[in-house]
C-alpha cells in the first residue's frame, strides 16, 4: 500500500501538495492520527500521519518545522493534513514538508480520517488476497471473502461464521478476558461468562487477538475442539479479527467522547439546559425520557467492559463514569447484574488493581437533568463507600450510619474523629465509651463487660462528658460520639 494508491481513490478526494514519485511509492506500515506538536515518540517507520492541525497557529513557522522534523525523524511516509480546522493547509507547513522531504496531502473537510484509515487497512487485506496461496493456510477464496466482508462492514458474528465455515460445523467463540461473548458460530451453545472464563484458558484451543485492549476486554478466539483447525489457520483468522478490532476501537473512542460530553454537561454548575441534555443524551445513543442511572468506577476500562456484558442495555460511558438506561418495567436492574459480574473483572485486573464501582439512584422520567445530576453525585459518593470487601455499592445500600460515614473522605473523617475524641486519648476512657454505647448506655451491662464496678463506669463516663463537651443523656450527643468512634 502506497500514498499513490490513496491519491487515486476518487471517494477520498485527496490532493497532493508536495511529494516526489520515489517518496510517494514507499510502503505504508500503518496509520496514526495525532494533533500533538511533537508526535515523534509515538510514530513508527513507514506510518502515515493524519493531523487535523489543531496544534497550528498562524505565523509560527518554527512550530511547523518542529512538527514535520519529528515526522521525518520517525520515518513517516507522508502527512495527510485536514482542511476542516483552518479552511486550507498552511503554506508554511507545505514548505516545511518540502524542506524535510515528507510528502504532504490535503484531506478535504468532507472526508473523515476514519475513511482514510479504513482505506489503508482494507487495501492491506486486498494485497494479502493476491499473494500466492502457498504462503497461507486459509484457502484463497476464504481470504478473499473475509476481505470483502471487512470492507463491507460485516459484524463479528458473520466474520466468525465465515472464517469457520470451511472447517465444517465447528463451534467457535470470540470471547473477552472477562468472559463476554463477542460472537459465536451458529452451532456453538450459549456460554455464560463464568463458564467462558474457566474454559477458554483450560479446554479446547484459545488464541489471543493482537489488538489494542485493556486487561478486561482483550479478545481471544476459542474453539472447544482442540483438533478443529490447524494452528496456522487459527492465526490467520485471529489476524482478521485484529483488523476488525482496530475499527471497533475507533468507533468505541467516538462513543466514549460522546459519553464524556454528557458527563461533563452534568458536572457543569448552575441549572442544566433541558434542551442541551436531550441533545447530549441523543448524541450518546441513549433513549429520551429515561429511566437512567449514573455509575462511577475507579477504572473506566473495566466499567466499559462491564456495561458491554448487559446485552443491549443502552449506555453512555465517559472516562470513569457512565449513564445507563433502565427500563422501569424490567425485573432485575442492570446495577444488580453489574454486581454479579464484578468478580470476573477483578480477576482480570489482578490482585493489585483497585477496582470498585458505585451506583446512584435510578431517576424517573420526570426528574430531568437535576435528577440525573443527583444520580451522578450519588454514584460518586457510593464509590467512596466501597472497599475491597464490598467493591460494588449502590446508594440505596447505604442503610446504616457506619455505611454512610464510609462514603465521607478519609481525611474528613480523621479530622472529625480527632476533634471530637482527641482529648480522650487511646486508652481506657475511649474503650469505656465504646462499650457503653454498644450496650445502649446501660451502666450495669457496661460494668459487667469491662469487669468494673458500676461506680467506676459512672466516673469514667463523667470524665468522657467533661473532656468531649457532650451530654450522653442527649440522643444527638450520643450520635456525635458514636460517629466519631466510627471515623477513627
Amino acid at each position: 500500500m502506497h500514498v499513490l494508491d490513496l491519491l487515486q481513490s476518487d471517494s477520498l478526494g485527496l490532493t497532493l501538495l508536495w511529494g516526489e514519485d520515489t517518496l510517494l511509492g514507499q510502503d505504508i506500515s500503518g496509520v496514526t492520527a495525532t494533533d500533538l506538536e511533537d508526535p515523534g515518540r509515538f510514530l513508527g517507520p513507514g506510518e502515515l500521519v493524519l493531523s487535523g492541525l489543531v496544534w497550528w497557529s498562524e505565523g509560527d513557522l518554527a512550530k511547523a518545522d518542529r512538527f514535520v522534523a519529528a515526522l521525518a525523524g520517525a520515518g513517516a511516509t507522508a502527512l495527510l493534513a485536514g482542511e476542516e480546522t483552518h479552511g486550507r493547509v498552511p503554506d508554511a507547513l507545505v514548505a516545511a514538508c518540502r524542506a524535510h522531504r515528507v510528502p504532504i496531502v490535503a484531506v478535504p473537510a468532507r472526508t473523515s480520517f476514519r475513511a482514510v484509515t479504513e482505506a489503508v487497512y482494507l487495501r492491506h487485506w486486498g494485497d494479502l488476497s493476491r499473494r500466492p496461496t502457498r504462503t497461507f493456510a486459509l484457502p484463497e477464496n476464504v481470504r478473499g471473502e473475509l476481505s470483502r466482508l471487512l470492507e463491507g462492514g460485516a459484524g463479528a458474528a458473520e466474520l466468525l461464521d465465515r472464517s469457520c465455515a470451511h472447517l465444517g460445523r465447528v463451534s467457535g467463540y470470540l470471547l473477552t478476558a472477562s468472559g463476554r461473548t463477542v460472537a459465536r458460530t451458529p452451532s456453538a451453545p450459549v456460554l455464560p461468562a463464568e463458564r467462558a472464563v474457566a474454559v477458554s484458558g483450560r479446554e479446547g484451543i484459545a488464541l489471543g487477538i493482537e489488538a489494542e485492549s485493556s486487561p478486561y476486554d482483550a479478545w481471544r478466539l476459542f474453539l472447544p475442539d482442540p483438533d478443529a483447525a490447524p494452528p496456522r489457520v487459527l492465526h490467520e483468522i485471529a489476524e482478521v479479527f485484529a483488523r476488525y478490532r482496530d475499527g471497533q476501537n475507533r468507533r468505541a473512542a467516538q462513543a466514549r467522547a460522546a459519553g464524556q460530553e454528557l458527563i461533563a454537561l452534568l458536572e457543569e454548575p448552575g441549572p442544566a439546559d433541558p434542551g442541551a441534555l436531550e441533545e447530549a443524551l441523543s448524541a450518546a445513543g441513549l433513549p429520551a425520557g429515561g429511566g437512567y442511572r449514573a455509575l462511577a468506577a475507579t477504572s473506566g476500562e473495566a466499567l466499559a467492559e462491564a456495561l458491554e456484558h448487559l446485552d443491549g442495555v443502552p449506555y453512555a460511558a465517559g472516562r470513569t463514569a457512565a449513564v445507563l438506561y433502565e427500563d422501569p418495567d424490567a425485573g432485575t436492574g442492570p446495577a444488580d447484574r453489574l454486581r454479579s459480574l464484578w468478580p470476573l473483572l477483578r480477576a482480570c485486573g489482578g490482585p493489585e488493581a483497585d477496582l470498585r464501582l458505585g451506583a446512584g439512584a435510578r431517576t424517573g422520567r420526570a426528574d430531568g437533568a437535576e435528577g440525573l445530576r443527583a444520580s451522578l453525585s450519588q454514584a460518586r459518593f457510593a464509590l467512596t463507600a466501597t472497599d475491597q470487601e464490598v467493591p460494588v455499592r449502590a446508594v440505596e445500600q447505604l442503610g446504616t450510619l457506619a455505611e454512610l460515614l464510609a462514603g465521607v473522605p478519609p481525611e474528613v473523617r480523621q479530622v472529625f474523629g480527632a476533634r471530637t475524641l482527641g482529648a480522650l486519648g487511646d486508652g481506657m476512657l475511649r474503650e469505656t465509651l465504646e462499650v457503653f454505647l454498644a450496650n445502649n448506655c446501660s451502666w450495669a451491662r457496661t460494668a459487667e463487660a469491662l469487669h468494673l464496678h458500676v461506680n467506676t463506669v459512672h466516673y469514667r463516663i463523667e470524665r468522657v462528658q467533661v473532656l468531649t463537651g457532650r451530654d450522653l443523656s442527649r440522643l444527638d450527643h450520643k450520635l456525635d460520639l458514636y460517629a466519631a468512634l466510627r471515623c477513627l
